[in-house]
């Protein structure tokens, strides 16, 4: 169905592959096309999506290559007509986000990988914003997810600097969720995905919205999303069932509902 990504689907979970290895998945108008269209596209059974790469990286970012082909790039539009709408619909998707970060995530490739609601990253693998190298400033978000996740300072340092940030740095500055040694890295983001896709998905959803919301609500905003979400949330069949299988001593079956 697409050219320059993969998609497969087990039990639930959706996961899309970034299937240009031989240009560490750099990021084509193609790609972004397609990656959009699938994001928008997902499946009535799907309750996770994933984003991982093929290869040995997870993305290097634009494909320079290919804006030059181009002629002289119009950053602007390119970032509006077609960054633009994949990052809202990866941020605005209603179902939880996985970035399983297998390699090198590089300038928009790392901050797609931001955009995501979890980032698991393998050890080896490692996050640049790599911008200033070519004369640019991040794009992509990170100037919107950086410093809400690691801070000013290292926010600044980060894009200043455009120095390579191994994964288990980003853990500590709280970048991403964890890091996760090579050897462990699919089988333990698979169990991630899969026990989040086994979940509540109503309530995931009301928690992704409530939490950004946050960045922008007064307390007083922020208390009043809060019951509103928890109203929905309380009349759900999911929370009747959580509350059951907890005073049955037995595993909860969520529907989603």
């Amino acid at each position: 169905m697409y050219q320059t990504i993969l998609q497969t689907e087990t039990d639930g979970i959706v996961t899309l592959t970034l299937n240009r290895p031989e240009v560490m998945n750099a990021l084509s108008s193609r790609l972004r096309a397609e990656l959009l269209q699938a994001i928008t596209r997902l499946p009535e059974t799907a309750r996770v999506l994933v984003l991982t790469g093929a290869g040995r990286a997870f993305c290097s970012g634009q494909d320079l290559a290919d804006a030059a082909a181009l002629g002289v790039p119009d950053f602007e539009r390119v970032l509006r007509d077609e960054y633009e709408p994949l990052l809202r619909a990866l941020s605005d998707c209603p179902l939880p986000t996985i970035a399983a970060v297998n390699g090198a995530a590089a300038g928009a490739g790392a901050n797609l990988a931001l955009a995501c609601d979890v980032v698991i990253a393998a050890e080896s693998a490692s996050f640049i914003q790599a911008f200033t190298r070519i004369g640019l400033i991040p794009d992509a978000g990170g100037t919107y997810w950086l410093p809400r996740q690691i801070g000013a300072a290292r926010a600044m340092g980060a894009a200043l600097f455009a120095e390579k940030i191994p994964a288990r740095q980003a853990a500590d500055w709280g970048m991403i969720w964890e890091a996760v040694p090579d050897a462990d890295f699919a089988a333990h983001w698979q169990a991630r995905a899969a026990h989040l896709a086994k979940g509540p998905t109503a309530a995931y959803r009301a928690v992704k919205q409530a939490l950004r919301a946050s960045q922008s609500n007064d307390l007083d905003a922020q208390l009043a999303l809060e019951a509103r979400l928890q109203g929905q949330c309380g009349a759900s069949d999911d929370f009747r069932e959580g509350v059951a299988a907890f005073l049955e001593k037995r595993p909860a079956t969520f529907t989603g509902r």
